[in-house]
């Protein structure tokens, strides 16, 4: 018996959109098709894989297991494919490339298009990851490259220095402080602190440069979002720590620099050994060469 890969990719759309005429289209073949090549594959099988009843599409219990296998077939010869692809043109092809929450939306829009018109060939895939799960999708091959705050630990990672960035001190329009030209740790003391929740690394570095000063936060909030950060400085419930590139155009709040050393190093990392090292190396100098981004030999 030949099980021919089309036939599998027609079932795991019939699976995943329990209906034939929107798993045909996504195939772009006509539904007529679809159902005809999914009853020979079934007569091949000698197995019911679907449940055909009107207005109702649905699995048998043999049909969940096969499309759980056929699944894991599609992906291994999408692989197989990428893999032949990237060994003709390295820069071609497929990126996963994942992100901080908190430097995605700034950094992004940035290098980007700066991406595109030097690899053009190269097909981000672009994900938001906290440091742990990204971490973890890392070392387990479900991404090619992440870029996250240092330190992290490598275990069974390399990594690469791109660039620092600077935090500044968010404040209120009218807040006493605001007089200042730049702020130390010490001039926060007795400041209600805003910070992220639990599992951003931003919120530990903050909380890590703060501690030295006995400033406070507030057991009741924690912000989602840079964003919700920067909206609740704006109605005066407190101050916070940002990134140097998540304040630009700010409205309803005033920016300090810090004096200190008051700044955050970003590297990418990847597997080692891992086989798309070179557009991720390609990625990485473009983020390294665009300003105000300082790269790092």
């Amino acid at each position: 018996m030949d099980l021919k890969l089309k036939d599998l990719r027609y079932l795991v759309a019939v699976a995943d959109l329990r209906h034939f005429g929107r798993a045909a289209a996504r195939c772009f073949v006509s539904q007529p098709t679809l159902s005809a090549q999914l009853k020979k594959l079934e007569q091949s099988l000698g197995l019911q894989l679907i449940e055909r009843a009107p207005n109702n599409v649905s699995l048998t219990a043999a049909g969940e297991e096969i499309v759980a296998r056929a699944r894991r077939i599609i992906e291994a010869s999408d692989e197989v494919v990428a893999l032949a692809r990237s060994q003709r043109d390295p820069l071609a092809g497929p990126l996963r490339l994942a992100l901080l929450p908190t430097i995605g939306p700034y950094l992004l829009p940035r290098v980007a298009p700066a991406i595109r018109r030097a690899l053009p060939r190269l097909e981000l895939r672009l994900y938001e990851y906290q440091t742990a799960p990204m971490l973890e999708r890392l070392r387990g091959g479900e991404l090619d490259v992440g870029i996250l705050a240092l330190p992290v630990e490598l275990d069974g990672l390399e990594s690469h220095e791109l660039y620092r960035e600077a935090f500044v001190v968010a404040l209120p329009e009218r807040h006493p402080l605001a007089a200042h030209e730049t702020l130390r740790v010490a001039d926060l003391k007795g400041e209600t602190l805003l910070l992220l929740e639990d599992g951003h690394c931003l919120r530990d570095q903050a909380l890590e440069v703060c501690s030295r000063a006995g400033v406070r936060e507030p057991q009741d909030f924690r912000a989602t979002s840079l964003e919700t950060l920067r909206q609740m400085v704006a109605t005066g419930a407190g101050v916070t720590l940002l990134p140097e590139l998540a304040v630009r155009g700010a409205r309803r709040i005033q920016v300090h620099p810090a004096a200190g050393d008051f700044d955050r190093g970003f590297a990418n990392f990847q597997e080692l050994q891992h086989a798309r090292g070179r557009p991720a190396d390609a990625v990485a100098k473009r983020v390294q060469l665009l300003p105000p981004v300082q790269g790092m030999a």
